[in-house]
């Protein structure tokens, strides 16, 4: 198969931690390999704590967690699968998961293509797809004061391709600006001191920041939220936890505003 092969063990890795953090000691991991058909299968399979059924359609979310309630808490911020799945889909494949539910354990089963050596050479394959979807180098900003899930958002930032620099307050965000330059700066609303408003209108006073693309990121998607976002200057508003599919257009993008 035509593969990234650090990406590849990046979500074997992933999955692998997500299977021990929710499995007791004594308990169970098998992991296997085959192919079916034109795909190559990757299935991690644990019998720990399991998964609810309600929380099936988001554990792949960023910042998702299985309820801590269990005796199995565990710290860390949830978005090992989230970067597992951008990585399994930037080759063009697909990951899921099927849980009996708690206590049931659970199976993580990743599908990449791996077309045969006739399919190889007339189709252009993930690694040729990954290029094909890599942006320009945009300078992205990521400001909040929540430092986890800043520096958690920026590697995936980073992991994706672009270039992220990140800050934890307004201030911080306004020197960056001003001394970086970025293309698009994902804001916070809710910080301390110096909120996501205050620092955008700050920005828009600038001219030279007339084309910067800012978001909004917050835990609050009202009307009444949105309008404040577009009064004080922003471009869009996203409500967290941060949708990869969202970064995934953002960063395919061919360029930045104004250019």
């Amino acid at each position: 198969m035509d593969a990234d092969p650090i990406r590849l063990g990046q979500v074997r890795s992933n999955l692998l931690s997500n299977a021990a953090k929710y499995t007791a000691d004594g308990g169970h991991i098998h992991v296997a390999v085959r192919r079916d058909g034109s795909s190559a299968v990757i299935a991690v399979r644990d019998d720990g704590i399991g998964i609810p059924d309600e929380m099936q359609s988001r554990v792949f979310d960023m910042f998702a967690q299985v309820d801590r309630t269990l005796k199995r808490a565990q710290g860390g911020l949830g978005i090992g699968l989230a970067l597992a799945r951008t990585l399994v889909e930037l080759h063009g494949g697909r990951i899921e998961v099927h849980s009996a539910g708690l206590t049931k354990g659970s199976e993580f089963t990743v599908r990449i293509p791996a077309p045969d050596g006739r399919q190889r050479s007339r189709d252009p394959g993930p690694d040729t797809e990954i290029r094909a979807m890599s942006m320009p180098p945009h300078n992205i900003l990521v400001v909040d004061d929540s430092r986890d899930g800043a520096d958690s958002l920026g590697m995936v930032l980073k992991m994706m391709g672009a270039e992220p620099r990140v800050v934890y307050d307004g201030p911080s965000a306004l020197a960056a600006i001003r001394d970086h330059r970025p293309t698009t700066v994902l804001l916070d609303i809710g910080m301390p001191g110096m909120d996501g408003y205050e620092v955008a209108a700050e920005i828009r006073k600038d001219p030279a920041c007339s084309q910067l693309r800012m978001i909004a990121l917050t835990g609050w998607g009202s009307e009444e939220e949105r309008r404040r976002s577009r009064e004080a200057g922003f471009d869009d508003h996203w409500v967290k936890p941060v949708d990869p599919a969202k970064l995934r257009e953002l960063l395919g993008a061919r360029t930045p505003p104004g250019e």
